[in-house]
């Protein structure tokens, strides 16, 4: 292309080249030559990848292989052999056999110490006299360490063999647990960090077929290894006689490296030559528990003849035994019963054992693998409603852990309840309380130096005297002035040696929480109201974290009518259930008292005395009753009216001191207000509903129902029943002064009418 231009400035001509193209012409397609090129071309890539894929498949896969056999063989612990499994079995018990010793020289030395600082205080300044009695029995403690200490090292370790089932199932369980917590999880984090971020291929794909090549070349010999210096010790070596059975020589390999054991021969007598399980909780029949507790008693050294019964329970086993010889009461020993614990594999506390009183040979056992009180077990607390039974009655308590009844009656009963704190006493004290302020006879008295006693029962207690020792003496000194007059009285009347209760006589039972807080002088006066209050229908049920004279001020406990201890003190236990307690299986001192987060065995008891009830070491669960129910009973049992006391107080001439008391008593009580009984019913509802952020006026009247049919029943043949429930519901709130709204739950469908938990609950604080 030209342009030409005549202008002077300009050349005369300038002159472009070039080619013009239109690409939406079709373009040449490529010649026969061109494609084959490419085919050849593309054959030769694919030839070469085959061929590295082959050399590396040929020089990685057997050792990628080798890696996962490694893996199995380690994670499957193949590489332990037979023995050193047995040794670590058999060093578990030689641990336990080591610690027992090592435990029981510490609380020698302990209780060394303890009396020497004692006997470095006397020659100093002497000593006091509850110092002297410490001193005497830390004495009498240390000769008991010392013996004990001696029986510990004079028995030799006698380990129980393992059976080759038993090893394997320890290779295969530890097996499991490596698979499960290491394997898997490494797996399974490969996989994902592959699969988000596949450029993290370019880092394990070298590395593992790095890793298989290498292996390829160099293998390495699954074997088992030597065992460890460690387990070589002479007490983990197995006896002269003892054959470690090796796999049936018909075992074949299922190809990955693990044995699988042919099919045993159908032979009859197979099952009858089973090994012994080794523990209660692998038995599966009663042969089999009776064969592993006459093994254990065996090896604790007991002349055991039989076994005579073995039965199942829902919390493990009961046994009945006999001995050759010696006494059923050794296996309460100490050293016996931590060796047949540890041997049977229980817990601590897990072994009860019990003398039969009518065969000296003989005894009951009962291992516990659950708990023996299941709520199922328990049952549910009985109602009783207002002025509804007598003091004579017998009242139903709790239950046994063999599923007996705990029924007895509180008349006549001088009652001391001993428990470490956290061990029940105070909810076994409400629960005696609940059934004396049921009683149309009997009145409850409340006393308490550093609490507030059985206070949960709020008006259904006549009188509470808590936190006030002198306020305490007086109420003492009124009942000491009411035994006197009554004792009169009942020579007056001819009603011979004890009195008759009344609803016009009723009985007093006095609940003394916290004796060990008294003052020296209101302890000397419940000392002398226990002594002369039984044959006056004053009587008294005490608490007492520790049962011994020091204590108590004076040694009463023993000649109490009932005694009760829960978690406690094994000196507290000899000391009002006598010295052969321990031995004849009363061990209070193995439950464990609460914590602020577990309930451990709070609300379990020994009990002596108690009228009806058979005098024997067995366990007993009181049912509880909550501060919620409580208040409500209480509640409900003073709008019933409580019984009168003026009549009986007028004919002994004290009812205007009663009459000062009680005063005296409601203007220096620091309980609160008990809360409405309508508005604990709506917080048990709650409770019971599993505490939802809010409840409708239909999920309430069914609550409102069970609680009392006759004044919530009456409109269900009427349309508009929930609103008549509802409508009364409010005006018995209002009545009861309680500040509580219903409000629109708007998100329910149909918008309901309903209360809220929060409102609920704050309305309880105002009364808290």
């Amino acid at each position: 292309m030209t342009s030409r231009d005549n202008g002077d400035l300009l050349p005369e001509a300038i002159v472009y080249e070039g080619e013009f193209v239109n690409d939406d012409e079709p373009q040449p397609k490529p010649g026969p030559a061109q494609a084959a090129s490419r085919r050849r071309t593309t054959r030769r890539v694919a030839h070469a990848t085959a061929t590295a894929a082959r050399f590396i498949a040929g020089r990685t896969l057997l050792g990628l292989r080798n890696i996962w056999a490694l893996t199995v063989h380690w994670a499957a612990l193949r590489y332990m052999t037979g023995d050193e499994i047995r040794r670590r079995i058999v060093k578990t018990q030689f641990d336990h056999y080591s610690e027992r010793r090592d435990d029981a020289r510490t609380a020698r030395d302990t209780t060394l110490k303890q009396m020497s600082k004692l006997v470095d205080k006397a020659a100093e300044d002497g000593l006091s006299g509850p110092e002297k009695n410490r001193l005497r029995d830390l004495g009498a403690e240390a000769d008991r360490r010392r013996n004990g200490l001696a029986v510990l090292n004079a028995m030799a370790f006698t380990p129980a063999q393992p059976t080759a089932e038993q090893i394997s199932r320890w290779r295969g369980t530890r097996g499991a647990v490596r698979f499960t917590c290491v394997v898997v999880p490494v797996l399974g984090a490969l996989a994902t960090v592959t699969t988000t971020a596949p450029v993290s291929a370019l880092i394990t794909g070298p590395a593992l077929l790095g890793g298989g090549w290498w292996l390829t070349r160099h293998p390495i010999s699954l074997t088992t290894r030597p065992v460890p210096a460690e387990l070589l010790i002479p007490e983990l070596d197995a006896p002269a006689d003892h054959q470690l059975d090796e796999p049936h020589p018909g075992d074949k390999d299922n190809g990955e490296g693990q044995d699988t054991p042919a099919e045993p021969p159908a032979d009859d007598a197979t099952a009858a030559h089973k090994p012994v399980p080794g523990s209660l909780a692998e038995a599966a029949t009663s042969e089999q528990a009776a064969a592993v507790l006459a093994a254990a008693i065996r090896a604790e050294g007991r002349d055991l003849a039989e076994v005579a019964k073995a039965v199942q329970e829902p919390w493990g086993w009961s046994f009945y035994l006999q001995f050759s010889t010696g006494s059923p009461d050794e296996l309460n020993k100490d050293d016996i019963y931590k060796g047949l614990i540890t041997r049977l594999r229980l817990r601590r506390n897990g072994l009860l054992i019990e003398g039969d009183p009518d065969a000296g040979d003989s005894a009951f056992v009962r291992a516990l693998l659950r708990d023996p009180f299941s709520p199922e077990v328990v049952g549910p607390r009985p109602y009783r409603p207002p002025l509804s039974m007598s003091i004579v009655d017998a009242a139903d308590f709790g239950v046994a852990m063999d599923g007996a009844p705990l029924v007895f009656s509180l008349a006549g009963l001088m009652l001391l309840m001993v428990a470490d704190s956290g061990g029940g006493k105070s909810g076994v004290m409400l629960a005696l309380a609940e059934a004396v302020t049921a009683c149309r006879d009997a009145v409850a008295f409340n006393l308490d130096p550093v609490g507030t006693g059985v206070g949960a029962l709020g008006e259904a207690i006549t009188l509470s005297a808590c936190m006030d020792d002198e306020l305490i003496q007086d109420v003492l000194d009124f009942l000491l002035a009411l035994c006197s007059a009554r004792a009169r009285q009942r020579a007056r009347y001819g009603w011979g040696n004890k009195w008759r209760v009344s609803e016009e006589h009723p009985a007093i039972v006095v609940f003394t929480d916290e004796w060990p807080q008294l003052s020296d002088e209101a302890k000397a006066k419940l000392v002398r109201g226990l002594l002369l209050g039984r044959k006056e229908a004053v009587w008294f049920e005490a608490g007492s974290q520790f049962g011994t004279r020091d204590y108590l001020g004076q040694a009463i406990g023993p000649k109490l009518s009932a005694r009760l201890l829960g978690a406690c003190r094994r000196v507290d236990v000899t000391e009002l259930l006598g010295g052969g307690a321990i031995a004849e299986g009363y061990r209070a001192d193995l439950l464990q008292a609460a914590t602020h987060t577990q309930v451990n065995d709070a609300g379990q008891i020994y009990a002596q005395g108690l009228p009806g009830m058979p005098n024997r070491p067995i366990r007993y669960q009181v049912r509880e009753v909550t501060d919620a129910q409580a208040a409500q009973l209480g509640a409900e049992r003073a709008a019933a009216g409580l019984p009168d006391l003026t009549h009986t107080l007028t004919e002994a001439g004290l009812w205007q001191q009663y009459q000062d008391l009680l005063t005296r008593c409601r203007a220096d009580s620091t309980l609160p207000p008990a809360p409405p009984a309508i508005l604990l019913i709506l917080r048990e509802a709650f409770r019971a509903e599993q505490d939802p952020d809010a409840l409708t006026v239909a999920q309430l009247a069914e609550h409102l129902i069970a609680d009392d049919a006759d004044r919530w029943s009456r409109w269900d043949d009427r349309a508009d029943r929930l609103a008549m429930i509802g409508r009364h519901l409010r005006k018995a709130l209002t009545d009861a002064g309680v500040e509580l709204s219903s409000t629109r739950l708007r998100h329910l469908p149909g918008e309901r009418t309903g209360y809220l938990l929060a409102d609920v609950k704050a309305a309880l604080q105002a009364y808290s």
